[in-house]
């Protein structure tokens, strides 16, 4: 009776563990299943969660010609003073103000450079006014080449529209040889209808280098010396021609200090990469400025002269 006791227990415990094994297993890989599909779904709930992180971007293109310029985080663009700052940045590195074309001296028209402007406000507007899904941004950039011809400038010397004519002392050296290396740089500039004329732009730096030489000048209310001085009596001279041709004023700055060959507040001074005479051609037509600086007498002239064939109509 023991003995059957005995494998009867026997018995029962191989078939419990048989059932436990099989079962076990069945449970076991249930369980690594779910295990599986848990992994798959937390990697799919991670690259998700990374997509939503993704910063979407927006590309600036020139509106010249389509090309990429550079992208922006579009967060960024709800930030005002990021806008202004990036407006101002890149108009910063693509304005170009005009080069005026030039009448050389062999009588053939020498080209200028396209003035290029970018439209800050228009650009501000469109940062801030992105729509949804929008992925491109066109920054505004616009080009004005000077608008003159050959055609146009012939006989262009015939008309006088206004002149002006300041003296100074031939024998004060440095001074005298800056007022001629200014004024030949004016000399026969041609400014078509809306050319625009800037004075440190056409003169250029005044350098040793370049042969400008050391003269009294006034910084400050004082009177020093320094490379260029005098050329303010060329754009002083300059200014007062192209007022009385009735020629638009863009800038002007007065001395700090009277001058003696001008009167009061009829001046205009400028300084390399600081003040400067800025002017525009208002006619219908195209003018020249033409300069005439008498070394032996101590004057120098400043004429703005036009077609008689455009003067008239006008």
């Amino acid at each position: 009776m023991k003995k059957w006791s005995l494998l009867l227990l026997f018995i029962v415990l191989v078939s419990g563990l048989i059932f436990l094994g099989a079962y076990g297993g069945a449970v076991l890989g249930l369980f690594e299943k779910e295990k599986h599909v848990m992994n798959t779904h937390d990697k799919k709930e991670h690259l998700l969660s990374q997509k939503e992180w993704i910063e979407p971007e927006l590309v600036l293109i020139d509106s010249r010609d389509g090309t990429e310029i550079q992208k922006v985080k579009a967060s960024s663009l709800k930030s005002k003073e990021y806008t202004e700052n990036l407006a101002a940045e890149l108009e910063a590195k693509y304005d170009k103000p005009m080069i005026p074309a030039k009448l050389g001296a062999d009588g053939k028209l020498k080209e200028g450079q396209v003035r290029v402007v970018l439209d800050k406000e228009a650009f501000i507007q469109e940062l801030t006014t992105v729509k949804a899904l929008q992925k491109v941004i066109e920054v505004p950039i616009t080009e004005t080449a000077p608008n003159i011809t050959a055609e146009a400038i012939a006989n262009i010397d015939q008309v006088l529209l206004g002149s002006y004519t300041t003296k100074f002392n031939p024998n004060i050296i440095g001074r005298s040889r800056n007022i001629e290396l200014s004024a030949q740089e004016i000399n026969q500039i041609i400014l078509g209808p809306g050319d625009r004329f800037y004075f440190n732009l056409v003169v250029g730096e005044r350098t040793p280098e370049r042969g400008y030489q050391k003269a009294m000048e006034i910084v400050n209310h004082e009177f020093v010396e320094g490379i260029g001085g005098g050329i303010c009596q060329t754009s002083s001279t300059l200014y007062n021609a192209i007022d009385k041709a009735g020629l638009g004023i863009l800038e002007l700055h007065h001395h700090s200090k009277a001058v003696g060959y001008v009167p009061q507040n009829r001046d205009a001074t400028v300084s390399w990469g600081g003040k400067d005479l800025k002017f525009m051609n208002n006619k219908e037509y195209p003018v020249m400025i033409k300069t005439i600086v008498n070394k032996q007498n101590g004057t120098i002239e400043v004429q703005v002269r036009a077609a008689a064939q455009y003067v008239a109509k006008n």
